[in-house]
């Protein structure tokens, strides 16, 4: 069981300080214990997610030296390639709901050479493409950038300069 003030991870959303338990009957079930979560990107937002909830809906964030041994692993992680489009989409939003950072570098690689490959072709990378992207970014580099206590902004140029040596 997590407790107030740490922060944690929830898939779509992202990092969330945990501000209390507290106990509540949500669903007409009976009392039950649930972590009031505030997400860092949106201090007015309040979440609710109960306390017996698992690995997937919750994990601790990644702390500093975590952070850093993940990102010196990054380039150890292959990308997620499926080649049907319906197929693909819906083993990105299992990707997000697994609630693993490996999982979003798979998303980020093979979107990112998926959009060479389009560019190269002379086409543009879809909207869904784009969407996956974009949030498997957001997601990873601001837990990132969180854990390391710098600007997401850098997240990518230090992942960067990892994997480049």
């Amino acid at each position: 069981m997590y407790k107030a003030g740490e922060y944690v991870v929830k898939p779509n959303t992202g990092i969330c300080r945990i501000e209390e338990i507290v106990e509540m009957d949500l669903t007409g079930d009976g009392r039950k214990n649930y972590y009031l979560l505030r997400p860092i990107n949106d201090a007015k937002a309040t979440l609710y997610v109960t306390v017996d909830a698992d690995r997937k809906r919750l994990r601790l964030a990644m702390s500093e030296e975590e952070a850093r041994d993940f990102i010196g692993h990054i380039a150890d992680i292959d990308e997620m390639w499926i080649a049907n489009e319906k197929m693909r989409e819906q083993k990105y939003k299992e990707a997000f709901r697994s609630n693993e950072p490996s999982e979003l570098v798979a998303i980020i690689k093979n979107m990112y050479l998926r959009g060479q490959e389009r560019l190269a072709a002379g086409k543009k990378i879809t909207a869904t493409d784009d969407k996956y992207f974009q949030q498997a970014e957001n997601i990873l580099y601001t837990e990132l950038a969180f854990s390391l206590q710098i600007n997401k902004e850098d997240v990518r140029d230090l992942i960067t300069k990892t994997i480049e040596g």
